[in-house]
């Protein structure tokens, strides 16, 4: 099981999420970044339907996979 940890950072202007790289949208506010971290977080750690998934990786190429919907991470944020 792996851990992802949610940072609330300045971002764009305004308070955002980083998740492993990537950021959420801008928020006017760090507490409203904080509340939609929470957010992502709680819907991270629910257990769901295993999917298929499709995305482009770090150098552009397209990958596929299937997700397990058991496999959760566990979750926290930081900021």
């Amino acid at each position: 099981m792996s851990k992802r940890t949610y940072k609330i950072v300045k971002h764009n202007g305004g308070w955002a999420y980083e998740d492993n790289g990537r950021f959420s949208a801008t928020f006017p506010t760090r507490d409203a970044a904080r509340r939609a971290a929470r957010l992502a977080a709680q819907n991270q750690i629910r257990p769901g339907e295993s999917t298929s998934i499709d995305y482009d990786d770090g150098r552009g190429e397209r990958q596929h996979e299937t997700a397990d919907g058991a496999d959760r991470a566990t979750t926290e944020v930081e900021g």
